[in-house]
C-alpha cells in the first residue's frame, strides 16, 4: 500500500520503517529538515533500538523516503497517518493545535491525491476529538464529506521508547476505530498485507 506518515517523531519514524519493512511504500513528512534529511539519508532523527536499520534499508529498497512537502507526499495516498504530537497543558489537557494544522494540510491535498486516503490518527487524544474536532477541519480544508472522498480512522499506538520497535512488530492487538466500513478494510489491509 502507499503510506504517508505525517509527523517523524517518535512514532511516526517507528511506524514509518516498520511499515516499510513490512513491503508499504512510505513517504514520511514533517516540518523539520533535520528529521527529513536523517531518513533521505538513511539515518534516523531518533534514538530506538534496530529503527537505524530499518531505515538504512527502508531507503535502500526504496519503499521508505521523506519530504516536508505534503501536497507532493499525497498522491496516490492510499492511507495517512497523522503521528503529529499533542503536548499536555499545564492543565494535563491535550493541545491539539499540531494535529489541526497537519489536518488542514492533509484535507487540503485529498483532491490531488487521485485516491480515496483513509486519514488515520496516531496521535494520543481524548474520546471525542477525532470526530468532534479533528474530522470537521479535514471536511473543511477538502470540501468534501468524510466518508466520500476520504475516510477517518482512529489507530491508537502503544508504543514505548525503546522497545517501540518489539512493541510494533510484537503487538498483541491493534485497535482501529473507523467511521465506515472502507476505511476500516483500509488498516486491516495495512496490518495484514
Amino acid at each position: 500500500m502507499r503510506v504517508v506518515v505525517v509527523g517523524l517523531g517518535y512514532v511516526g519514524s517507528v511506524c514509518s520503517a516498520c511499515l516499510a519493512k513490512h513491503g508499504h511504500e512510505v513517504v514520511g513528512v514533517d516540518t523539520s529538515e533535520f528529521k527529513v534529511g536523517c531518513i533521505e539519508r538513511g539515518e534516523s532523527p531518533i534514538v530506538e533500538s534496530g529503527l537505524p536499520e530499518m531505515i538504512a534499508e527502508g531507503r535502500r529498497s526504496g519503499r521508505l523516503r521523506a519530504t516536508p512537502d505534503i501536497a507532493a507526499a499525497m498522491k496516490g495516498a492510499e492511507i495517512v497517518l497523522v503521528c503529529v504530537g499533542t503536548p499536555s497543558g499545564e492543565d494535563g489537557s491535550l493541545d491539539l493545535a499540531h494535529v489541526k494544522r497537519a489536518c488542514a494540510e492533509v484535507g487540503a491535498a485529498v483532491g490531488s491525491s487521485g485516491t480515496r486516503p483513509t486519514v488515520v490518527m496516531r496521535s494520543t487524544m481524548l474520546p471525542g476529538s477525532v470526530e468532534d474536532e479533528l474530522t470537521p477541519v479535514l471536511e473543511r480544508s477538502a470540501g468534501a464529506k468524510a466518508g466520500g472522498a476520504f475516510g477517518v480512522a482512529y489507530n491508537p499506538e502503544f508504543l514505548r521508547e525503546g522497545s517501540a520497535v518489539a512493541d510494533f512488530e510484537g503487538a498483541a492487538y491493534t485497535v482501529i476505530g473507523a467511521g465506515d466500513e472502507a476505511s476500516a478494510g483500509a488498516l486491516r489491509r495495512l496490518y495484514h498485507d
